[in-house]
């Protein structure tokens, strides 16, 4: 049994802890899973002609769909509570959710890095693909350590979650 969850934060290596795909809640992991599909779809569908332009688009699209999200909640709790929300209330939403955006970095970073190395720019945004499809398969693998599956539903949960970066890349490479 992983008692880690019970007694506390457990030490990591600093960059670990920066590139989390599990979030500390329920809510930031599923947010951080939608980011890097959200990012991957954008960068598969993207008919951009300069690495810029697909950072760009992957960061506005991700940005809108936190904002669409969070608007959401925030007439979903009024609609529920049936009053207006407190200055609190509106704070608490417009400040989580962030993971949406946040958890896509590492593709992204992988796009700038490999744009100024002077990669092709389908090579590169491949590449990017399969850094997200990499990170969908890492968080599928944490989710079921953290809900204490088996190492062979484990594996599935990864290969689950890894196979939407899988599609990303089949799209961008049949499509384009």
């Amino acid at each position: 049994m992983d008692t880690q969850m019970w007694s506390g934060p457990r030490r990591r290596h600093p960059l670990a802890h920066r590139l989390r795909v599990t979030g500390l809640t329920e809510e930031a992991t599923a947010a951080g899973v939608y980011g890097v599909i959200i990012g991957a779809a954008v960068m598969a569908s993207s008919h951009a002609a300069s690495a810029g332009a697909v950072i760009a688009a992957v960061l506005v699209t991700l940005v809108i769909y936190w904002g669409a999200e969070r608007y959401a909640r925030l007439v979903a709790q009024r609609v529920h509570e049936g009053r207006r929300l407190t200055a609190h209330q509106v704070r608490a939403q417009l400040t989580t959710g962030w993971e949406i955006v946040t958890t896509s970095a590492l593709p992204v970073v992988v796009l700038i890095l490999l744009n100024l190395a002077g990669v092709a720019l389908r090579t590169t945004v491949i590449s990017a693909l399969v850094c997200s499809a990499l990170l969908l398969c890492l968080a599928g693998w944490e989710m079921g350590r953290h809900g204490r599956l088996t190492h062979a539903e484990r594996l599935v949960s990864a290969a689950v979650a890894g196979a939407f970066g899988v599609v990303m890349i089949l799209l961008k490479v049949t499509l384009h």
